[in-house]
């Protein structure tokens, strides 16, 4: 009896097939889940004819809802601390701009307050979010269905 006979080697190398598999797994898992995880805040802006604006960095969006649920991007807050969280995350920056989108079911009056807590944040420049204005829509002899 010869030790270490030629086919009596133990193989030194790797099976990577079910790391594979469990790879292919985790990425089907993945690409099913990942549409799924997008979160907003929905809202039904107006509709204006004005041509869009061109933004090469991202910004902040303040956001009203149709029940007036004050957002910041996707962060709930009430209309009391809206100046101060405003105050903070526009700090240190130079060109403060700020995006505004409230329903179109909103009052009038809960508009205007929010742009006031906007305004006395110091932010400078206040962009207003619509839909854009579909034409064939809103024209009934046009013969299109809206």
């Amino acid at each position: 009896m010869a030790i270490g006979s030629g086919s009596d080697r133990l193989m030194s190398d790797i099976n990577v097939t079910p790391f594979v598999d469990v790879m292919l797994v985790l990425l089907i898992i993945f690409m099913v889940t990942a549409p799924m995880m997008v979160q907003g805040v929905d809202v039904a802006l107006p509709e204006v004819s004005a041509q869009p604006m061109e933004s090469e960095k991202e910004n902040i969006t303040v956001t009203i809802d149709r029940e007036n649920n004050i957002y910041i991007n996707d962060f709930q807050l009430p209309l009391t601390a809206l100046r101060d969280k405003l105050e903070n995350v526009m700090q240190g920056q130079p060109d403060r701009e700020v995006f505004f989108r409230a329903d179109k079911d909103v009052a009038y009056g809960m508009v205007v307050s929010v742009m006031a807590e906007i305004k006395a944040a110091g932010i400078e420049k206040l962009g207003m979010v619509t839909d854009p204005f579909d034409e064939d829509a809103a024209d009934p002899s046009s013969g299109k269905k809206g």
